[in-house]
C-alpha cells in the first residue's frame, strides 16, 4: 500500500473530515475541532458504517459477488480485506508486529460469524491507536515497513481505505435490497432502497 507524504495526507484527511463527518456539521459554531478530533470522528463514522454492513448482510450472502468474475471479492472477502488493512496500519501506528502478518483474513474466513469477529477485533486493535492521535503528534514519524510515515498520514490512509470499502459494501448491500447505515442525524434515512 502506498502512503502519501505527510503534507498530502493531512490535506486529504482535512478534506475527508470536512466531507464525511456529519457530526462535524452539527458542531456548535463556537467549538473548535482540530485535525485529530476530525479524524477520530471520521473513524467512529466508518466504524459504525462497516459494523452495520457486516451485521445486516445475511450469513448466506457473505459469498455474494456483484459480478461473477474470479478477481472480484465476495462481500465477506471485502470485510476480510478491510480487517487486514486495519491490522497492518494500526500495528505500524502502535509500533507492534502486525497480528495478521502472513495470515490474511480475506481468504481465511468463510462464515459471517468469523468475518464479523475479525472486523470487531480489528476495530478493537485500532481504537486506542486512533484515540492516541493528537494535533501535536500527527506529524510524528513512525516506522512503516522499511521507511517512516507521519502518524496522521497513516490514520488518513486507514480512513481512506475504510471509506472505499464502505462504498463498495454499500453497492453489495443495495444489490441485495439492504440499506447501509443511516447518516448520523438522519434517523430513519436509509431504511428503504431510496435512502442513499
Amino acid at each position: 500500500m502506498r502512503v502519501p507524504n505527510a503534507a498530502h495526507a493531512l490535506f486529504l484527511t482535512s478534506l475527508l473530515a470536512l466531507s464525511t463527518t456529519p457530526a462535524a456539521a452539527q458542531t456548535p459554531a463556537a467549538q473548535k475541532v482540530g485535525l485529530a478530533l476530525s479524524m477520530q470522528r471520521a473513524y467512529d463514522s466508518v466504524k459504525a458504517n462497516l459494523t452495520h454492513a457486516a451485521g445486516v448482510m445475511p450469513d448466506t450472502e457473505y459469498g455474494f459477488k456483484v459480478v461473477a468474475v474470479p478477481e472480484v471479492r465476495t462481500f465477506g472477502q471485502w470485510l476480510g480485506h478491510q480487517t487486514d488493512n486495519q491490522l497492518g496500519t494500526c500495528a505500524a501506528l502502535k509500533g507492534v508486529p502486525n497480528p495478521s502478518q502472513g495470515d490474511p483474513n480475506e481468504r481465511k474466513w468463510t462464515t459471517k460469524a468469523e468475518f464479523v469477529k475479525a472486523l470487531t477485533d480489528a476495530f478493537t486493535f485500532c481504537d486506542s491507536a486512533v484515540a492516541s492521535l493528537t494535533d501535536e503528534n500527527a506529524l510524528q514519524l513512525v516506522k512503516q515497513g522499511q521507511g517512516e510515515t507521519a502518524r496522521g498520514g497513516l490514520v488518513s490512509a486507514l480512513l481512506s481505505h475504510a471509506l472505499e470499502t464502505n462504498g463498495i459494501l454499500t453497492i453489495y448491500l443495495r444489490a441485495k435490497g439492504l440499506a447501509p447505515a443511516a447518516p448520523a442525524g438522519n434517523a430513519g434515512r436509509g431504511a428503504s432502497r431510496g435512502g442513499q
